[in-house]
């Protein structure tokens, strides 16, 4: 492989890619929502109680009886998803009867869980502030029937699944507390915390997670802190504090692996001068589904010194209440994840979240987890990628380019010494490129498609690569005329592999899966790009200038090399020896940045 102008290599621009924040449905098709009743707008509900309320023309009903249902408000609204369920067995998901349209103009059917007309929409997003129609009773209907509904004012402000009045089939005994299992909702305006959280007590008193290790979040608005404990006489509840940066949203995620998908979610959101803090669920690499905060007691928030934390409690066992939730008495890894949110809407994480080394019982016993954002097998990737073209690489193709004529009457297996140290450097920089390049394979299961520039040139890197020992098993002799075309070819592919691998790094070490400290190790790969030029341009002065010319000699006495002859192999074994202690002081800084990440 052959000489590259390295200097180019400083212009390289890396592109930036967002995730889009989901839509609404304001023609009403919510039947995604027919169970948890949760608006997709990609938002939090509301937490303070609804200007909005359900009443009914009669409180007790007959199999095929039909009861008026209207919904109304102190102010507009501009969509709505209306359902009527089993009093007695919160639980259950399932609808109860069907219902007729009054208003068909403003009003649609909604067809949940294959029972058609089981539930009311409305057709458009227009204003309106009473809507009306008719609960028909199914012959089977249960002893008794509650109305819910969730209500959207605006696309960002909306109410989640507020209760309706309770109607009971006539001659059937009074609802009790025992059949009546509806969980506690959350009715009162989250308070405000006194002071910012602390790390003491980590390992001790309640179990930790922090990011990087060591971080205080009271002192720190850049640490990501989540802690849990125990509390109760009888341990039944845990209570949760999560804190991060005031950019957008923080949140952490119970998972019974390492890659996200299907998930128990917890989030703390930024939301103009407040903060919402809701549970959610994920079914894969999308936004959070099912947005509630009904499973959340005593929920607390602060927003100041550039830092965003909340504090909620949730009991060990509410699954069978909470689709979604997960029992806390049960290992989990743990996930930490932050990104942008506008008026309530939240974007992709920038960051590969934090996941923990392994699994924790919530409930177990205090400690300090440890965890990364980037996965062993991404850090491999970069490190076998680093070396090769930060060591093996660069070495390599300086030998090719400038020490042929060095140690002219000593061989090595039968071959001149800068050639065999030539073609086993590049033999092993081919070797780690291919492990390297298919590492992301075996941990995406696939193509990357959010990885930008990055995998295409890694591809290129990649292909030109191999190109180069199977255009030097083919090469003419160094006496044939056709030599020429190979040397050229060689350089040629040799300088384009070299700037593909010094463009991947950069673009590289801002990606989600290995984002390395910035701006030091965009500062470390440029530092190496001059150091590898000055060594570059030092040796092309002495390949094509007279060194005695440089020092002030005439020409006559610079004709006269011979005394300077016996000199040239140790200087430029001296600048090889610089060369190899540079490149490697530069490639352990970014390898401890990769450690620490």
């Amino acid at each position: 492989m052959s000489p590259v102008g390295l200097p180019s290599l400083l212009f390289i621009s890396i592109l930036v890619r967002n995730w889009a924040p989901a839509d609404g449905y304001a023609n009403g098709k919510v039947t995604k929502s027919c169970d948890s009743m949760v608006p997709r707008h990609g938002s939090v509900g509301e937490t303070t109680p609804s200007p909005y309320q359900l009443a009914t023309n009669s409180t007790t009903f007959r199999p095929k009886d039909s009861i008026r249902v209207i919904l109304s408000g102190k102010s507009y609204f501009k969509g709505f998803l209306l359902e009527a369920r089993d009093a007695a067995n919160w639980g259950s998901v399932a609808t109860v009867g069907t219902f007729t349209l009054t208003s068909p103009g403003n009003t649609q059917l909604l067809t949940c869980h294959k029972h058609q007309d089981s539930a009311v929409s409305h057709r458009s997003d227009a204003k309106k502030t009473e809507v009306a129609v008719v609960w028909n009773a199914p012959v089977d209907a249960p002893d008794y029937v509650q109305f819910f509904v969730s209500v959207v004012a605006e696309f960002n402000q909306y109410w989640v699944k507020l209760p309706g009045p309770v109607i009971s089939q006539r001659g059937a005994p009074p609802l009790t507390t025992q059949s009546h299992t509806t969980p506690p909702v959350q009715t009162t305006t989250p308070s405000i915390l006194p002071g910012p959280f602390s790390s003491q007590g980590c390992g001790h008193s309640k179990s930790c997670v922090l990011d990087p290790p060591g971080c205080n979040p009271q002192t720190d608005p850049r640490c990501f802190f989540l802690s849990m404990a125990t509390e109760g006489p009888d341990k039944t509840s845990v209570v949760f504090e999560l804190s991060g940066p005031a950019e957008g949203y923080v949140s952490f995620a119970l998972s019974w692996d390492t890659w996200m998908g299907n998930d128990d979610v917890y989030l703390c959101l930024k939301d103009g001068d407040r903060v919402s803090v809701s549970a959610a669920s994920v079914s894969g690499r999308t936004h959070p589904e099912n947005q509630t905060q009904s499973a959340l007691a005593s929920v607390s928030w602060r927003l100041a010194d550039g830092a965003m934390q909340c504090r909620f409690s949730r009991r060990v066992k509410v699954s069978h209440q909470e689709p979604g939730r997960f029992d806390l008495d049960q290992d989990y890894f743990l996930f930490l994840a932050s990104g942008q949110a506008q008026h309530g809407k939240i974007s992709r994480h920038g960051r590969q979240p934090f996941i923990s080394s392994q699994k924790k019982l919530i409930t177990g016993s205090p400690e300090v987890l440890l965890g990364s954002r980037s996965p062993i097998i991404m850090k491999m990737h970069g490190v076998l990628m680093l070396i090769a073209w930060m060591l093996t690489g660069s070495v390599g193709t300086f030998i090719a380019s400038f020490y042929k004529p060095e140690w002219p009457d000593k061989t090595l297996l039968g071959q001149k010494i800068w050639f065999q140290v030539h073609r086993g450097l590049m033999t092993l920089t081919v070797a780690l490129t291919v492990a390297a390049f298919c590492l992301p394979f075996f941990y995406r299961r696939g193509w990357s498609k959010r990885a930008d520039v990055h995998p295409y040139l890694g591809c290129c890197v990649l292909v030109l690569s191999l190109t180069q020992p199977i255009m030097a098993a083919f090469r003419p002799s160094p006496d044939s005329s056709r030599r020429f075309i190979f040397n050229w070819a060689h350089w040629g592919v040799g300088y384009s592999t070299e700037i593909m691998a010094v463009a991947a790094m950069f673009v590289g070490m801002k990606q989600a899966s290995l984002l390395l400290p910035q701006p030091g190790s965009t500062h470390v790969l440029i530092g190496y790009v001059a150091w590898l030029a000055s060594l570059r341009i030092l040796l092309l002065v002495h390949k094509h200038v007279c060194v005695n010319r440089l020092l002030g000699l005439s020409d006559s006495q610079c004709a006269d090399r011979s005394s300077l002859a016996k000199w040239t192999p140790i200087i430029k074994s001296l600048i090889l020896a610089v060369l190899v202690l540079g490149n490697t002081a530069l490639l352990g800084a970014l390898l401890h940045s990769i450690t620490v990440i």
